[in-house]
């Protein structure tokens, strides 16, 4: 079954709602006969700290799917609300935050995160509640590996998707002995060891591999390693604004013109931190508002998220607006189909379901292991944007579907088992 993620009548409202609330009228009235109380969604994301861009936008496209679903009457009559909550890019906080949200404040669901230290340990106080948490932006592998939970889903990309998307591609390209810059947590460290996976397969080497703490802004005694390596290829792991920093600093060294670079993912936040000088190399794209893969022939869908939220936030949307759109639609339809809140029914009703979305193609959340399946892009950076654009950093290559980057159901069924009670 193909079901729509949304649809053109969803962005109307939305137009709609932003007019009322200009006006001083409520974006949603409760119909007669409706519940008057809200259905509370927790909304766990990494406010401050590195990690503060991305989670505003995905926070941003949160927003977009909660209004067009309370402009449509709600959930089962009531009105939706998320409750925020700042994680602090700390695990134990993101724990204490999401015990509050399930005690205290008595949500339905949790959603959010872009660490993924923070997105185990909020899967695993969700699981120990039996609360359905929904990660969207939490990449480690073991969030649907050897860590899942029949009640945890993950909608952005696994990291072994990001490193078997690209590893083959950038090994063809530059060559076979390679150099890492990686995050010294549960993210960096799938991320290497999917790497190390690509390495092993093409008969590659790891001539160094520097791990680097969470927040670093000086990357010198890094970066001063890889002339004595003599790498055919730097790979840069880190994200956020230690991305933009890593970057801006090879750049200063002079590395940027002595050795290609590149790696499993790029977002435009840290792009935009960063001088045309400083821009280079191959990435994987987890999505992108300008690809022909994205707006294909006829996708209406993808066309009108892109012109909605550009219009109500004044940026095009990134990969993050699009994981919090799809994530609270997703979840709020699965509530709506299966007419309750109750977890195990919801995380059935998410299960398998293929819907059409916003990018050329259908997607859905493996039954096995509650990983969205979808696409990975590659792109080669454009440092100074388009004329009139200067968010349009990709010049996409390609395209790699999911069934050919994930490890496969058997594989997974080694390491990942649901345990539904």
């Amino acid at each position: 079954m193909i079901r729509p993620v949304l649809n053109r009548r969803s962005f109307v409202t939305l137009a709609g709602a932003g007019t009322a609330a200009a006006l001083g009228i409520p974006a949603y009235l409760p119909r007669i006969g409706e519940a008057a109380d809200t259905l509370k969604i927790g909304l766990i994301e990494e406010y401050t700290g590195v990690y503060a861009g991305p989670s505003e936008d995905e926070t941003a496209g949160f927003q977009m799917a909660l209004d067009a679903w309370n402009k449509r009457g709600g959930v089962m009559g009531r009105k939706v609300e998320l409750v925020k909550e700042d994680t602090q890019n700390d695990p134990g906080v993101g724990a204490q935050k999401a015990h509050k949200l399930i005690n205290q404040d008595k949500v339905a669901a949790l959603c959010g995160t872009v660490n993924s230290a923070v997105s185990l340990s909020v899967a695993g106080v969700a699981n120990a509640a039996g609360t359905l948490f929904i990660d969207s932006g939490g990449h480690t592998d073991a969030v649907t590996g050897q860590s899942c939970h029949w009640n945890v889903f993950r909608t952005c990309h696994s990291t072994w998707m990001e490193t078997h998307a690209t590893g083959f591609s950038l090994a063809k390209r530059f060559g076979k002995r390679w150099f890492l810059i990686t995050p010294d947590y549960a993210f960096g460290h799938a991320l290497e060891a999917g790497y190390k996976d690509v390495l092993a397969r093409i008969g590659g080497t790891m001539v160094g591999n520097e791990l680097t703490p969470l927040g670093t802004t000086d990357f010198s005694s890094y970066l001063t390693k890889i002339d004595a390596a003599k790498p055919d290829l730097v790979i840069v792991l880190v994200q956020g604004d230690d991305y933009t920093n890593c970057l801006k600093q090879m750049n200063q060294f002079g590395l940027l013109k002595k050795y290609p670079v590149g790696g499993p993912q790029v977002e435009i936040e840290p792009l935009l931190g960063l001088a045309p000088d400083s821009r280079a190399g191959y990435w994987g794209v987890e999505w992108y508002y300008k690809s022909d893969l994205t707006l294909g022939k006829g996708n209406t869908l993808a066309h009108d998220f892109v012109s909605e939220s550009t219009k109500r936030f004044g940026k095009p949307p990134t990969a993050r607006n699009c994981f919090g759109y799809v994530t609270l639609d997703r979840l709020l339809t699965a509530m709506a189909e299966a007419k309750s809140l109750d977890a195990v029914k919801v995380a059935h009703a998410i299960e398998n379901v293929r819907f059409t979305s916003i990018f050329n193609g259908s997607a859905y959340y493996r039954k096995e292991d509650h990983q969205l399946m979808w696409p990975m892009w590659i792109a080669k950076i454009r440092p100074n944007g388009t004329p009139g654009d200067k968010y349009d950093l990709f010049d996409v290559i390609d395209m790699q579907p999911a069934e050919a980057i994930e490890q496969s159901i058997a594989e997974k069924d080694k390491v990942c088992k649901l345990g539904y009670p």
